[in-house]
């Protein structure tokens, strides 16, 4: 069902979320890396990983510049932070270099379960303590990973065929469901993908949805 990497220096730590992943999706598929070296050669040679699930604190990390450095490695690839970090200023910071989530290693199994379940729905998750706001209260995951707008120009630069896979990205498609229905490759539609990501200068898939939520592809694939 899913193919999921887990990188943590801690083995007891991937174990509890090994074991998590496999009953929450039982014919899931897992892998595991201690530092951020492994991590970036395991994603980079395979390119069918679903979600990275990634320790903030292991060997390589450097703050924040190995999720960095994965992210600009492996752009098509989801990562979701899971850490102790409870500077809120980090945990969001993780979002804006790419992450498409953030766990904290203190949340129960359940809750670990999930914030996995949510990311593969195509969501953006956070905390309910960080996502809160006394200012605005009505902020949501998705709204706090909207800090950029697609303009016109960067729609314009996208091909026919980029654009129909981004206006299937933003109906929650996956790259097989994407790929069925567009009659392509699975593999086309991750290079596509990928272009796309390069052209809208985003780090990930829900920044490109979020990004694209009120645009009306009719008008761009007229042309």
């Amino acid at each position: 069902m899913y193919k999921v990497l887990v990188a943590d220096d801690h083995p007891l730590f991937r174990d509890a979320i090994v074991n998590i992943v496999s009953n929450r999706f039982p014919s899931s598929e897992t892998h595991e890396t201690c530092d951020v070296a492994s991590t970036i050669a395991y994603a980079q040679t395979h390119d069918d990983i679903d979600l990275i699930l990634l320790d903030l604190n292991m060997p390589g990390m450097a703050g924040l510049n190995g999720l960095l450095e994965l992210r600009n490695e492996c752009p098509t690839t989801p990562v979701v932070v899971v850490s102790a970090e409870e500077e809120k200023q980090t945990i969001l910071q993780t979002i804006a270099y790419g992450a498409v989530g953030f766990i904290a290693k203190s949340s129960s199994k359940d809750v670990i379960g999930d914030a996995i379940e949510s990311v593969f729905e195509g969501n953006v998750y956070l905390p309910s303590d960080i996502i809160r706001s006394d200012d605005n209260p009505s902020t949501s995951n998705t709204a706090a990973a909207k800090d950029f707008d697609v303009s016109s120009e960067m729609l314009s630069s996208l091909t026919r065929r980029q654009l129909m896979v981004l206006r299937c990205m933003t109906k929650g498609e996956a790259n097989k469901q994407i790929a069925y229905n567009l009659n392509i490759s699975e593999t086309t539609v991750k290079s596509h993908v990928s272009s796309i990501l390069k052209k809208l200068g985003v780090y990930n898939r829900v920044q490109a949805v979020v990004g694209c939520s009120d645009i009306d592809f009719n008008q761009y694939l007229k042309r």
